[in-house]
C-alpha cells in the first residue's frame, strides 16, 4: 500500500527548508528526521522518529504543482515581509530587472564526449532490453574519445578530427544495428525512439552550426547562452529574470519576481511579460523600471517607465540616484546562485507538464523563495534581539504594599 497524501504544509516547509539551506533531497531527509526544529516548521506537533515520507515524495509533488502552484510561495514570502515591516510598498514601485543564466547540471559539452556517451547509452539501453547487437564498439570508442582531446589539447587537430570522424562512424553503425533488430517490434520501437532521435542529432551536428543543438542526452533541453563574460563566454542551461527593488527595503533586496524564460529570448522582448507578471504577484503598479543596456528596444507597452543605464533624456536628481541602484540586482542574483540552488539545476525538465518535471522553472521559483525567506528569518531575528534589548533596559517597577 502506498503512503498517505502528505499535508500542504509539510510540502511548502519542505521545499523551503530545501532553498534556503542549499540541501539535496536526500541531506534534507536525514535533517528533517534529526533537527526538531525543521519538523516544527512544517507543522508536526510531536517529534517523528521515522520519515512520514519517501525521498522520491518530493520529486513527485514538485511535478504535481508545478510553477503556477509554487509561485504561491514566493507570493507568501513577500506577503509575511509587507506584514512585518520588512518590505514597503514603495519598495514595489520601483524595481529593477535583470536576467542572468541557470546553468544545468552537466558536464561541458564536447562533439567527442557527447558521440561516446550516445554510444554507451545505445549499448546499456539495447542490453537491458536484450537486443543482442553486432559489436557494441565500447572499448575503441572509449579509447578514440581520449584521444580526440589529447590531439587537441597538443594541437594535432587533423589527428582528432580523423579520431571524431571514427567515433561518428561507429555510433553511426550502432544506430543501424539497433534500427534493424527491433523493426517490426512497435514495443521496442517506442522504447528506443527518443535515444535513437537525440543519437541522430548528435552524430550530425558540428560545433560550429548554429540553430538548436543537443549538448545533452540526459537534458536535451539545455540552450547555449552567450553573456560576454571573458571567464565564461557560454554558459549551458536556461535564462532566468529576476526582478528587485530599485530602494533599500528594511528587511534587505527581496526578489520580487523569477521567472525561467527559454529559448534565449532577447532580454527587451522578456520586460513586458515579466513587469505583467510581477504587478500581478505584489498587486502594485510599477512606476518606474531600471534595466541595462541590454534591454534596448523593449516591448514594455508605458515606455515612459523604463529607465536605462546611460540614459540622460528626462533624467531628474531623484532618478538619477536610482538609476545608481540599478547594480544592486547583481549581489542578488550572486546569493541566489551560490547559496540557493540557482548555481546548478539538478531538476529534469524544460516546462511543467503531466510527464514532465519543469525542472528549470520551479528551480527559480523556489531558489527565489528560498532566499527571500533567509531574509526573513534574519530579519524576525533582529526584531527578537530589539525586543529583548528593550524589555532588559525597561527598569523594574516594584510595588511596594
Amino acid at each position: 500500500m502506498g503512503q498517505p497524501p502528505l499535508p500542504t504544509r509539510l510540502v511548502a516547509g519542505l521545499f523551503i527548508l530545501k532553498h534556503m539551506h542549499d540541501l539535496s533531497d536526500e541531506v534534507l531527509c536525514a535533517r528533517w528526521l534529526e533537527n526538531p526544529y525543521y519538523q516544527f516548521f512544517c507543522g508536526e506537533l510531536s517529534f517523528c522518529h521515522r520519515l512520514p515520507f519517501e525521498r522520491s515524495s518530493l520529486t513527485h509533488w514538485r511535478q504535481r504543482l508545478g510553477e503556477e502552484q509554487l509561485v504561491a510561495l514566493l507570493q507568501e514570502s513577500l506577503s509575511v515581509a509587507h506584514k512585518t515591516g520588512a518590505l514597503a510598498t514603495r519598495d514595489l514601485e520601483r524595481v529593477v530587472v535583470d536576467t542572468t543564466v541557470q546553468p544545468k547540471a552537466i558536464a561541458h559539452p564536447t562533439d567527442a564526449r557527447l558521440c561516446h556517451r550516445a554510444i554507451e547509452k545505445l549499448v546499456d539501453l539495447a542490453r537491458r532490453n536484450d537486443v543482442p547487437l553486432r559489436q557494441s564498439y565500447r572499448r575503441v570508442a572509449k579509447r578514440a574519445a581520449i584521444m580526440v582531446g589529447r590531439y587537441t589539447h597538443a594541437h594535432q587537430f587533423k589527428r582528432a578530427r580523423r579520431e571524431l570522424k571514427f567515433l561518428r562512424i561507429r555510433l553511426g553503425r550502432v544506430i543501424r544495428d539497433i534500427r534493424r533488430k527491433i523493426a517490426g517490434n512497435d514495443a521496442l520501437r517506442e522504447r528506443f525512439a527518443n535515444l535513437l532521435a537525440l543519437a541522430g542529432r548528435v552524430r550530425f551536428q558540428d560545433h560550429r552550426q548554429r540553430g538548436p543543438k543537443v549538448y545533452a542526452l540526459h537534458a536535451p533541453e539545455v540552450e547555449c547562452i552567450g553573456k560576454g563574460k571573458a571567464r565564461a563566454p557560454y554558459e549551458f542551461g536556461c535564462k532566468v529574470s529576476i526582478a528587485t527593488p530599485a530602494t533599500k527595503p528594511k528587511g534587505g533586496q527581496f526578489v520580487l519576481h523569477a521567472k525561467a524564460l527559454h529559448g534565449n529570448p532577447f532580454d527587451g522582448h522578456t520586460l513586458g511579460p515579466v513587469v505583467t507578471e510581477l504587478e500581478m504577484l505584489t498587486g502594485v503598479e510599477t512606476r518606474r523600471i531600471h534595466v541595462d543596456k541590454g534591454y534596448r528596444g523593449h516591448n514594455h507597452q508605458e515606455k515612459f517607465r523604463v529607465w536605462i543605464t546611460g540614459q540622460a533624456r528626462r533624467v531628474t536628481a531623484p532618478i538619477r540616484r536610482e538609476m545608481k541602484r540599478r547594480a544592486a540586482v547583481e549581489p542578488v542574483i550572486g546569493h541566489v546562485k551560490a547559496e540557493h540552488r540557482m548555481g546548478r539545476n539538478y531538476l529534469k525538465g524544460r516546462k511543467p507538464a503531466p510527464a514532465k518535471a519543469g525542472g528549470d522553472r520551479i528551480n527559480a521559483v523556489l531558489a527565489a523563495a528560498g532566499y527571500n525567506f533567509g531574509l526573513l528569518l534574519r530579519w524576525l531575528e533582529s526584531l527578537l534581539r530589539a525586543l529583548i534589548r528593550a524589555l532588559l533596559a525597561a527598569p523594574l517597577q516594584i510595588q511596594i504594599a
